[in-house]
């Protein structure tokens, strides 16, 4: 009996783009949700400022090193969420790497943006000449270390940040 290759799922069409000024009041509304922050700083909703400031400095990544954390759009051009790359930004964890990253907005989940953004991603870092990226990832927070895994990354460490949380570092050779 001949064995047959699992179907592999299609992923949708991506678009990503540099984040404007108006992409800080999209990203605010979009993850103003604790389900979409539940993994990511304290928890709650950001105040409009910090996506200001995100997108200000996304900008800017963009215009020096040819990658930012990007608006992702879906395939009628409807922004969804982020994904990108940017140099790690804490003084703590991998300082001095890459990191790339997700984030979508609740009604988006499941539907495979997540990867078929972050493959974007890998391609576009790769040609700016990265040499390897990081994910850090929230220990509780399965469907991101899906994505990741779905990747090719590997887990490289376990730790606990300065919140005390339990994260991952996922790495990967481009």
């Amino acid at each position: 009996m001949t064995k047959q290759a699992l179907p592999t799922k299609t992923l949708p069409a991506v678009q990503l783009r540099v984040p404007t000024h108006e992409d800080a009041f999209v990203w605010h509304r979009l993850f103003d949700d604790p389900d979409v922050m539940e993994f990511f700083g304290s928890g709650a909703s950001a105040e409009l400022s910090v996506y200001e400031e995100l997108t200000a400095r996304q900008r800017r990544h963009d215009a020096e090193r040819g990658f930012c954390f990007w608006t992702l759009l879906d395939a009628d051009g409807e922004p969804i969420g982020f994904t990108g790359a940017q140099p790690w930004p804490h003084d703590w964890g991998p300082k001095g790497e890459i990191e790339i990253g997700w984030r979508l907005g609740r009604a988006a989940w499941g539907k495979g943006y997540a990867t078929a953004a972050a493959q974007a991603t890998l391609e576009r870092v790769r040609a700016a000449g990265v040499g390897h990226v990081v994910a850090m990832v929230d220990a509780r927070n399965a469907r991101s270390a899906a994505v990741a895994r779905r990747l090719g990354m590997e887990l490289a460490e376990t730790f606990t940040t300065p919140s005390k949380r339990q994260a991952h570092r996922f790495r990967l050779a481009l």
